[in-house]
C-alpha cells in the first residue's frame, strides 16, 4: 500500500513541474519553448532514475515476497535503462542550458538566482554522472554511497531551481 503513495508523489510531482513550466513560466519565444519541453523530459527521465533508490529500498525492507519478486523483475529492466536515461536526460538537459542561457540570461542577468541553481544543478550532474561511471567501472560501497549522495544532491538542486521564480 505504501508504494501507491510513492508512485500518487511521483506522478504529483511531474504535473505540478509541468504546471509550473507551462502556467507559470511561459515564454514567448519558440525556441525557449523548446528548451522548456527539453527540460520537462528530462525531469521524467531523471525521476525514473531516482526512483530505482526506492525500488531497491522497498525490494530490502518488505517481506511480502509477491512484491519482492515483483519488485526484483521491474528493477532487472531498469537498471539496463538506468545509464541510456541519464546520458539522454543530461543531452537535454545541458541543450535546455544552452538555450536559457543565450536567450533568457541577458534578459534577467546570468546572475538571477534562477540560473545560478541551473549553474549549481549542472555541477552536480556533471559530479553524478561522474560518480556513476567510477560505480559503474567498479563498484564498492563508497562509490555506490557517492553516487547516492550525488543524485539525490542533484535532485533537490533541480527541483528549487525548477521552482525558483523568473
Amino acid at each position: 500500500m505504501p508504494y501507491y503513495i510513492w508512485i500518487l508523489a511521483n506522478i504529483a510531482f511531474v504535473v505540478m513541474t509541468g504546471l509550473f513550466i507551462w502556467l507559470f513560466q511561459t515564454q514567448a519565444s519558440s525556441i525557449v519553448t523548446f528548451g522548456q519541453l527539453l527540460a520537462q523530459i528530462s525531469i521524467i527521465l531523471f525521476l525514473i532514475n531516482v526512483n530505482m533508490y526506492f525500488i531497491f529500498f522497498v525490494i530490502r525492507k518488505t517481506r511480502v515476497r509477491k512484491v519482492k519478486l515483483m519488485l526484483a523483475k521491474l528493477s532487472r529492466k531498469m537498471m539496463k535503462a538506468h545509464i541510456p536515461l541519464a546520458l539522454i536526460g543530461s543531452f537535454f538537459i545541458l541543450i535546455h542550458g544552452v538555450v536559457m542561457l543565450i536567450n533568457v540570461g541577458e534578459r534577467i542577468g546570468f546572475g538571477h538566482g534562477k540560473l545560478v541553481s541551473g549553474y549549481l544543478a549542472l555541477l552536480l550532474l556533471a559530479v553524478t554522472l561522474y560518480a556513476g561511471n567510477l560505480r559503474h567501472k567498479k563498484a564498492s560501497g563508497f562509490r555506490k554511497k557517492f553516487h547516492r549522495i550525488m543524485a539525490f544532491s542533484f535532485t533537490i538542486i533541480f527541483t528549487i531551481h525548477i521552482f525558483f521564480p523568473l
